[in-house]
């Protein structure tokens, strides 16, 4: 489980976020919606230990990101914005060195390799050097190596971003098997579409603030919109950076 509490976070003059608060339970997805700029990317950093909270506190299965930054990471599987993959090294490579990182060796690590590889169906690339990669092999030579360590907690920022229709519906089908294997899963969105398609729970964020929360039968009954596209704009209150 991971918790959001009163999260605030400034660079310079420029807040990025304000008084940002959510729970995100085991065996379920929750999905930070909101339009380019809106904060969702520095909450999800706050939440794998990469920034510091100026205020406010966020925990993963009762650890705080802060005080007890190594055990969340070890608790945590992070897809970053930027995917930043060891171009001379091999899709097999890359993943190892990250299970090593985690301290995992031997045929254990060899073993959860291979299972990333099949899960993900990599068989075909998994040997080859990740340079001249395409978005979506990347993407999953990203993911199996957040992944390698079995966390229970799984943040993904954008997931989708760049990908063909039938890789995001793929990468869709993938985030549902998570929480259906009981996992913690949140990731951060701008594409309506993305978020009615599979979240469980839904936090607008708006100008680094929550703006509503909620299931998408309570968002649009809060909001009084008949759909959930609607029930957004009224959330952040305009049309600006609403991407379909």
């Amino acid at each position: 489980m991971i918790t959001a509490s009163h999260l605030h976070k400034s660079f310079g003059k420029v807040t990025a976020i304000d008084d940002v608060s959510f729970d995100a339970p085991d065996g379920s997805i929750t999905g930070l919606l909101g339009p380019n700029g809106a904060g969702k990317t520095t909450t999800l950093r706050v939440l794998y230990t990469l920034l510091k909270p100026e205020r406010g506190r966020a925990s993963v299965d009762g650890f705080d990101t802060v005080t007890a930054a190594p055990e969340v990471q070890r608790r945590i599987g992070a897809l970053a914005d930027s995917h930043g993959l060891y171009t001379r090294l091999t899709a097999r490579e890359n993943i190892r060195y990250y299970g090593r990182l985690h301290g995992q060796q031997g045929g254990a690590l060899e073993a959860n390799i291979e299972a990333q590889i099949k899960l993900l169906d990599m068989q075909d690339f998994a040997d080859r050097m990740t340079e001249g990669f395409s978005q979506g092999q990347r993407l999953k030579v990203a993911i199996a190596r957040a992944l390698v360590h079995r966390p229970g907690n799984i943040l993904l920022d954008e997931p989708t971003n760049g990908l063909d229709v039938m890789s995001t519906r793929a990468m869709r089908a993938f985030i549902r098997r998570l929480r259906d294997e009981g996992k913690c899963v949140v990731f951060s969105s701008h594409v309506m579409q993305e978020v009615s398609a599979l979240c469980d729970t839904i936090v607008v964020i708006a100008r680094g603030r929550v703006a509503a929360g909620g299931t998408p039968d309570e968002l649009r009954r809060t909001t009084g919109q008949a759909n959930l596209e609607d029930a957004f704009v009224a959330a952040i209150g305009s049309e600006e950076g609403l991407m379909l």
